[in-house]
């Protein structure tokens, strides 16, 4: 099954891929067929793999930034090495942009100080948090890959479809 095509036309079967991605992503989960978490997980394997090599690639620049008062003050600022952007770019092409939800009982306020300074959560959070992860984890056991799971939950009631569980590991 090394082309499957789900029953679909090319854009849609692309188009479920990727929202099946982003939100395993996103959540770390996803309950879906088997056939499908299969697909899902070959594109984020792919992704984490990626963010995995170029999370690292960071360039310091400074800048120079005029305070309230006129006063000039310069400032050095984390950017995107060349490697870590285009790896950033095409992860952004491929994911769908999930914004951030508010937790229960969460205030608006906090809230939005909390999100205030992200733009794409899900790009960082697979290049802050999965990317170091998987990194440390490679360095320890001296594994590359690997970094999802499929559990079988059982059948489905209508169509006997086999419903997995695909999570990280």
């Amino acid at each position: 099954m090394s082309n499957s095509k789900l029953g679909r036309p090319t854009k849609e079967r692309l188009a479920l891929i990727r929202n099946q991605v982003s939100y395993f992503l996103m959540n770390g989960y996803l309950e879906t067929t088997l056939d499908r978490a299969k697909e899902a997980q070959k594109e984020a394997e792919k992704i984490i793999t990626l963010a995995k090599n170029t999370y690292q690639d960071v360039v310091t620049v400074k800048k120079t930034r005029v305070a309230k008062d006129g006063s000039k003050e310069t400032v050095e600022v984390l950017n995107d090495g060349p490697k870590k952007l285009a790896a950033r770019r095409k992860i952004m092409s491929f994911c769908y942009d999930i914004q951030e939800q508010r937790k229960d009982g969460e205030k608006k306020a906090d809230f939005v100080a909390r999100t205030s300074d992200v733009k794409h959560p899900l790009i960082e959070k697979i290049f802050n948090v999965y990317a170091k992860k998987y990194a440390e984890r490679a360095e320890s056991l001296g594994q590359g890959g690997g970094y999802t799971r499929i559990i079988k939950l059982g059948t489905r009631r209508g169509d006997n479809a086999e419903i997995v569980r695909l999570e990280l590991i």
